[in-house]
């Protein structure tokens, strides 16, 4: 073991998790840290995330906040030491300043990625952070990795050792942006939880009517799973089903009702703002007024109509009673969940019983895990960035620690 002053540590993985646990290590000014990274270049996911507004964490009382999670209790500790306003915090020393929209989730005022992630990688880099790109890692054997360096034409592998490693290798989603999956055969497979889609669409097999509505917002409804509390948002009729922010918030619920069922449905209330005594009103026939015009007028727009006669027995069409009913709780009976490439996320990973509590590997306690690599899930709206900071931060924390313990027992060894 070498004095700490001198240890090396090697990070995979050059997302927010393992740029994150770069920095904690590179400012405490003990530690050589070096960042492979198989991809051209650093954080592609976060930077796809950003093109439209860096969602990078939400507002929220922090305890609601933790509830979030399926695994709130694991992650608790992390979330509360670096938490919202940590993050904001942290941007503002990066020369980025945070902004909080009505909805409460919070982006850098130029709402995009780019800047923050250059200012960042400018700070590792004066901190001694050495970062070697297309450099994919093979293989994981104790606290060597074997390397492939894609950046020289029929480079050899090469097998480098350190004193401690820290695996950020992300998810399943996304793979063209890196998080491709390979580190899963470096682990067994006792202490991985399989990977399942999160934050994904999910797939209902439409009629041809439907194809006018692809691409087409239903606006303001509320949406809920047996069980849970409804939620109100838009959702987008795609052409292989339902889409959008409120359809990934009931992932989680609609994963379990499959386990549990073999089935998926959604309900949905097309018009929220009516009761449904006041609907029925709406929906009662007037003279020489067509069926479209009368639902029209009761508040169903073109796409939500379309819904309608997609998904609701035309023999009650003319009944308000029983079309009120249909409206206000229309069940949808998904088949499934897209792709997980697709996703934006996914639940699953490596199973809280095979690390310690500082996210080390209980078999192999000079490697460390954090980020989405971990078998934990959360909606989106800046839950996912702020547990990968904060798990990166962790394990960081957890090789600081162990080489710590390391160099004291070999302080007290020399004495004896």
């Amino acid at each position: 073991m070498l004095p700490k002053a001198q240890a090396r540590i090697a990070i995979v993985g050059a997302g927010p998790a393992g740029l994150m646990a770069a920095e904690q290590l590179a400012a405490t000014g003990q530690y050589q840290v070096v960042v492979y990274e198989q991809k051209p270049s650093a954080a592609r996911k976060f930077l796809m995330a950003g093109k439209t507004g860096l969602n990078i964490s939400h507002a929220e009382a922090q305890e609601s906040f933790i509830q979030r999670y399926d695994q709130a209790e694991w992650l608790a500790p992390w979330l509360r030491r670096w938490d919202a306003a940590w993050i904001q915090r942290w941007m503002h020393s990066l020369g980025v300043e945070a902004y909080t929209g009505s909805s409460g989730r919070i982006f850098p005022k130029e709402m995009k990625a780019a800047p923050l992630l250059r200012a960042w990688l400018a700070r590792l880099t004066q901190q001694g952070v050495t970062f070697h790109y297309r450099h994919q890692v093979l293989k994981l054997t104790g606290n060597s990795l074997t390397l492939l360096n894609h950046q020289q034409p029929h480079s050899q592998q090469q097998c480098l050792s350190f004193d401690a490693i820290i695996l950020a290798c992300g998810a399943v989603s996304w793979p063209q942006l890196g998080s491709d999956g390979a580190w899963q055969s470096w682990l067994p497979a006792a202490q991985r939880q399989p990977f399942v889609a999160s934050n994904a669409g999910v797939d209902y097999a439409w009629s041809p009517h439907m194809q006018p509505i692809f691409g087409q917002p239903l606006k303001r409804v509320a949406a809920w799973v047996a069980g849970t509390e409804a939620s109100m948002g838009d959702i987008v009729i795609s052409h292989y089903g339902l889409e959008s922010g409120l359809i990934y918030k009931y992932n989680r619920a609609l994963r379990l009702q499959l386990q549990q069922t073999q089935q998926m449905q959604l309900y949905l209330d097309l018009l929220p703002d009516l009761s449904r005594a006041q609907l029925i009103e709406k929906l009662r026939a007037k003279p020489k007024q067509s069926l479209s015009n009368l639902w029209r007028k009761a508040g169903l727009d073109r796409v939500k109509a379309a819904l309608v006669r997609e998904c609701v027995d035309k023999t009650i069409w003319h009944d308000a009673v029983a079309l009120a009913a249909q409206i206000k709780a229309l069940p949808i009976a998904l088949t499934g969940f897209r792709p997980i490439a697709e996703a934006i996320s996914c639940a699953g990973g490596v199973k809280r019983d095979a690390l310690t509590d500082n996210l080390g590997l209980k078999h192999d306690p000079a490697v460390f895990c954090c980020g989405e690599m971990l078998d934990w899930d959360a909606p989106t709206g800046g839950y996912l960035l702020t547990a990968c900071f904060a798990t990166g931060h962790a394990a960081a924390q957890g090789v600081i620690t162990y080489l710590n313990t390391l160099a004291a027992d070999h302080a007290v060894h020399c004495e004896e």
